[in-house]
């Protein structure tokens, strides 16, 4: 029996910890040896087949889940203060459902995960009950397999869609990993002589604005640190998303997500714009 690598035992013992059905599942679509079986996939057809024109197979939609108790953290009613044990719930949760998702295209053998969602669901359980669900589909490539897959030997992770990446894979760019990085924060509320300092005249709201500018600084320098650790050039694709949930009015969450890359050619040729007339009316 040939010896098995490190690589090969951790994927192993990643995959024994999917639920079962998932293992039936994955297994049939990886089928045996060179012969795939089955793919299953959330792309358009125009992103499927210009993921194929960029050398990739979709070997399989993968997905990753988390249900997650966010505890409780007291604020205080006049200051603005980041609310660290929801941030680190937040986060938590979503890197749980992302490292399942990434188990699932590693025991089909994939190089990377296109097209990913996370999404965020608040459950009748209970207010501070939430599922994190990470959905994307798994490809390979089909002339160099494990190339592209990132710097820790993982498969590496996009949020583009399929003419994204096709158009940066054209571009002598490819995606190393989806980034992200989060903070939950409490928003001062003011005083009844605050509030009637301002009554019937234009005036900023300065401490409105300092709580909303830190907390988004916070996530996007958080998402950044992830970039820099995979050794990417930059991050395309950003998006700073703001959400309450279920906290109520002053406590915000702003979660900042984005797509690494690295040039893999140091020609970068874009294509030139091309005009499209569709045939409907």
């Amino acid at each position: 029996m040939a010896d098995t690598t490190g690589d090969d035992k951790q994927a192993q013992a990643e995959f024994a910890t999917l639920p079962k059905a998932a293992q039936e599942r994955l297994v049939e679509m990886r089928g045996s040896g060179e012969e795939r079986r089955l793919f299953t996939s959330d792309l358009s057809t125009s992103e499927f087949l210009l993921v194929k024109e960029a050398g990739f197979d979709p070997v399989g939609l993968v997905v990753g889940s988390s249900i997650y108790h966010v505890g409780y953290q007291a604020a205080a009613f006049s200051r603005n203060q980041e609310m660290t044990v929801l941030t680190q719930a937040m986060y938590h949760a979503r890197e749980l459902a992302m490292t399942r998702m990434e188990e699932e295209a590693e025991a089909l053998g994939a190089d990377g995960i296109v097209g990913v969602r996370l999404e965020v669901s608040h459950k009748e359980w209970g207010r501070h009950i939430a599922e994190f669900v990470a959905i994307g589909t798994a490809v390979v490539h089909r002339g160099e397999p494990r190339r592209f897959r990132n710097k820790h030997n993982r498969p590496f992770t996009s949020d583009l869609s399929g003419q994204d990446f096709y158009v940066l894979l054209r571009s002598g760019y490819r995606p190393l990993g989806m980034v992200m990085g989060n903070c939950v924060y409490h928003v001062a509320q003011q005083g009844f002589a605050a509030v009637m300092a301002t009554m019937g005249r234009n005036a900023e709201m300065v401490q409105y604005t300092q709580a909303l500018y830190d907390s988004r600084e916070l996530a996007m320098e958080r998402m950044q640190k992830e970039a820099e650790a995979l050794s990417a050039k930059g991050i395309i694709g950003a998006d700073v998303h703001e959400n309450s949930h279920s906290w109520g009015a002053h406590v915000i969450e702003f979660f900042a997500v984005g797509t690494a890359v690295d040039e893999i050619s140091a020609d970068h040729v874009i294509e030139p714009p091309a005009l499209v007339l569709p045939l409907t009316d």
